[in-house]
């Protein structure tokens, strides 16, 4: 089994900025991608950046706010959200692809973490 374990999260003013943390843990023999969705209230859970060995991936709403970073030593996974805004309010959800030691691939997800930010 693989967990993911989030924190991070909290209530934010505008304009200010939270780093969130995901930590794979497990029978994980490597991890492929790993990145960050989000979930607001009503809404579908996006992606919000994704990162692999050879590409990284951001939503047009948090190109230039957020940057996504990578441990994989520690199978560990970043978000750092600076000039945060009502409209990043959601829970957020750590993901990875990990291939197990039994050689099986599966996606797996944190169980999420609130981002709340006031005007």
């Amino acid at each position: 089994q693989v967990q993911l374990v989030e924190s991070g999260g909290g209530l934010v003013q505008a304009g200010g900025s939270l780093r969130l943390s995901c930590a794979a843990s497990g029978s994980i023999f490597s991890i492929n991608a790993m990145g960050w969705y989000r979930q607001a209230p009503g809404k579908q859970r996006e992606p919000v950046a994704v990162t692999s060995s050879d590409s990284t991936y951001y939503a047009d709403s948090v190109k230039g706010r957020f940057a996504i970073s990578r441990d994989i030593a520690r199978n560990t996974v970043y978000l750092q959200m600076n000039s945060l805004e009502p409209e990043d309010t959601a829970v957020y959800y750590c993901n990875a692809g990990v291939v197990t030691t039994y050689f099986d691939e599966f996606d797996y997800w944190g169980q999420g973490t609130q981002v709340t930010v006031s005007t």
